[in-house]
């Protein structure tokens, strides 16, 4: 979402914030905490990056802690949208799982500096917006749970820790954003698909008997 992860013909970054100003602003926040950390980074140097004056960045975000809620809610919404869709959708669990893994993957791989952002710097916020962030990270961590206990109630997952499996799969997913380099050899498309046969193996499934997507 961030302006080094453009693409041709996708929507503007952070089409959601406005006015223009605090898009912007965030845009240059995002770079900035995935460059340099929240801590090591200045009002002065997102305003810089925004091409504003450290005046200007007040006038939308009073901290600089605002801004990183405003990163982190929107990027954990975004989250839990993905894995909500996913879980909600049709098919047997091995599907439902399969496609949440692909879709969540895709996203930390395509938005892979913003993903570093949202996922790794939750202890930067302050107590109330922590506490927010955290029920949502829980939302998430229930849709893939209820994936899962639906497989092993039909008998098609072999999985003897449902928690411990939940907490596997969802870390395996966000660490994408630490390594994912979109000068490499794989798309985010390509990555997604990789992890979610990763994750079926995981719970016990025979891949290749799964409907070929």
């Amino acid at each position: 979402m961030g302006t080094a992860e453009e693409t041709p013909g996708e929507e503007q970054p952070w089409g959601e914030v406005s006015p223009d100003a605090a898009r912007r602003l965030l845009v240059a926040a995002v770079e900035a905490f995935a460059e340099r950390g929240y801590h090591a980074t200045t009002t002065r140097d997102i305003a810089g990056r925004a091409g504003m004056s450290p005046a200007a960045l007040y006038i939308h975000y009073k901290t600089k802690e605002e801004l990183l809620h405003r990163i982190s809610r929107i990027g954990h919404d975004k989250a839990l949208t993905i894995l909500r869709t996913a879980a909600d959708g049709e098919g047997g669990p091995a599907e439902r799982l399969a496609a949440a893994v692909r879709s969540f993957v895709g996203w930390h791989a395509a938005h892979h500096m913003t993903a570093r952002v949202v996922q790794y710097e939750l202890d930067a916020l302050g107590e109330g917006h922590r506490t927010e962030i955290v029920a949502l990270r829980r939302k998430s961590d229930a849709a893939v749970r209820d994936i899962i206990n639906d497989g092993v109630r039909t008998g098609e997952f072999d999985v003897p820790d449902v928690p411990g499996t939940t907490l596997a799969v969802l870390s395996l997913c966000i660490d994408v954003a630490r390594w994912f380099n979109a000068a490499g050899h794989r798309t985010p498309d390509e990555v997604g698909a990789l992890y979610a046969d990763l994750v079926l193996r995981m719970v016990g499934v025979r891949t290749r008997e799964l409907p070929q997507k």
